[in-house]
């Protein structure tokens, strides 16, 4: 179908796609400023918290790229419209947990509708609008997406504040009762005539599989120490993922064909990703309760204060864009973490009774001007990596790797910062493993930076042209689909 972005369904199916995907954006900002409060009314541990945060991003990574393929072969408007509603009721779950039990697996359930509807977003824009509207409409979709995303962490502060921590997630009741009518009134159904019936269910099923031991066993391990049952999840998790590895080397039809990664280029911006992805999880995990537990913010305090890294994010990353085209990816793919990396540094003065301005406010611009450097081009490398009919695949793949390495980070970060299970609740004790854990993740983004100067080189074809031009997620680089 070939909607025009002036007409009036044009603008119904912007204003859909928005509200969809910005549920799921908001969901992977808002609830680390709520961890404090959800521990201290359900009166969970340290490790209930990294579930809460961690459910969500496994379901999400593991089973991502299987939703964009059920999109593609039974109906983007379908599948978008159940993972709206799935992604509602499990948010409806979330809000009336009694437990952090029953949260976590709501949370879990959260993520499989994400999964649902994140892919289905974009590939409505780009299957509704005519050709000579998609880029525009892909703009617009992308800066209310980057204006939401920059909204969420001060909304879910007042929120927590405010009404109180379960409207973190009943807010998204409403938004979906808005999303789902307008959905099936107003957006054309499109789906691609050349997917078939077959999916890699089971290639899915084991990444998802192996990703929960392994995080298991990290998550454990504190408490448990280096039992049977936290060593034999570890081990058993390492081998489902091997053997992940090799039922996609010899399916017909994988869900993530390793022939990919004979693109050295490819392989390379992945090893990046997953090194500066897996230190933001863990760098925004740890900097909320930090705030909160050791600096005394409020929540809404704590999420006004993580604001400067994605406005900056939604003013500056097309212009970053811009300048990764005309001199290539490989200094910004380095200069971009070594900033990160001393903003993390930055965030060791903040401490007790620390200022905003004088403290804060530095790390927090210094990061966000290194996201700024780093994520446009990143997403353009991915992209001009591979063949033009596989960039979509390409671009949901170092989606599902940053998802994934942030999975990782959150669960390994107090392990190896030595965070107790009651951490949290000692400002003493959780301000002395924070100041160990920043310079971990600032030596993980060095890593990124040197591999990425060692490794990435101009591609063969101009430096790509990523669709979303602004993006301001923290969790993962845009999910590109280029192809309809």
């Amino acid at each position: 179908m070939d909607l025009r972005l002036s007409s009036a369904r044009g603008r119904w199916v912007v204003l859909t796609t928005v509200l969809g995907s910005s549920m799921a954006m908001l969901d992977s900002t808002v609830v680390n400023v709520a961890l404090p409060r959800i521990g201290e009314d359900l009166d969970a541990d340290l490790a209930a918290l990294q579930w809460t945060v961690n459910a969500y991003m496994l379901t999400l990574a593991g089973l991502i790229l299987l939703g964009g393929a059920l999109g593609d072969r039974f109906g983007r408007r379908k599948v978008f419209v159940v993972g709206v509603v799935w992604f509602a009721v499990a948010s409806l779950l979330c809000g009336i947990a009694p437990d952090a039990g029953i949260l976590i697996a709501a949370r879990a359930l959260q993520g499989v509708g994400g999964a649902l509807l994140t892919p289905g977003s974009l590939a409505l824009i780009q299957a509704s609008f005519h050709p000579d509207d998609r880029a525009r409409a892909v703009g617009v979709w992308s800066g209310f997406g980057g204006v939401g995303a920059a909204v969420g962490p001060f909304l879910g502060g007042w929120l927590v504040d405010g009404p109180g921590w379960r409207w973190v997630f009943l807010l998204n009741v409403p938004l979906a009762a808005l999303c789902v009518p307008v959905a099936l009134k107003h957006v054309p159904e499109s789906r691609d005539p050349q997917a078939h019936g077959r999916f890699d269910v089971f290639g899915a099923g084991l990444a998802a599989l192996s990703l929960a031991l392994v995080t298991y066993a990290l998550i454990a391990a504190p408490e448990r120490g280096p039992s049977a049952v936290v060593i034999g999840s570890a081990v058993v998790g390492v081998v489902l993922g091997a053997l992940f590895l090799a039922v996609e080397k010899r399916r017909s039809d994988p869900m993530m064909p390793l022939t990919l990664f004979a693109s050295r280029q490819f392989t390379a911006i992945n090893v990046v990703t997953l090194c500066v992805y897996a230190a933001f999880s863990g760098f925004f995990f740890l900097t909320a309760l930090q705030l909160q537990v050791v600096a005394g913010y409020s929540a809404l305090q704590a999420g006004t204060a993580l604001l400067p890294t994605t406005v900056l994010m939604l003013f500056l990353s097309a212009k970053s864009g811009e300048l990764a085209q005309r001199i290539g990816p490989r200094v910004p793919l380095t200069v971009g973490p070594l900033l990160c990396a001393g903003g993390t540094l930055l965030m060791l003065r903040v401490g007790e009774g620390a200022s905003y301005v004088a403290d804060v406010l530095p790390a927090m611009m210094v990061m966000g001007a290194g996201m700024v450097t780093l994520v446009a081009p990143l997403t353009a490398t991915v992209l001009a990596s591979v063949d033009t009919g596989k960039a979509g695949l390409a671009s949901g793949i170092n989606n599902a790797a940053a998802r994934a390495a942030g999975l990782v980070a959150v669960a390994a970060l107090p392990l190896l910062a030595g965070m107790g299970p009651e951490a949290y609740r000692s400002a003493a004790e959780f301000g002395a493993t924070f100041r160990r854990a920043m310079p971990m993740c600032a030596g993980v983004l060095v890593l990124g930076a040197a591999i990425a100067w060692a490794t990435v080189r101009t591609p063969g074809r101009e430096c790509g042209a990523p669709e979303c031009k602004v993006h301001c997620g923290v969790t993962s680089p845009p999910l590109e689909r280029t192809s309809d």
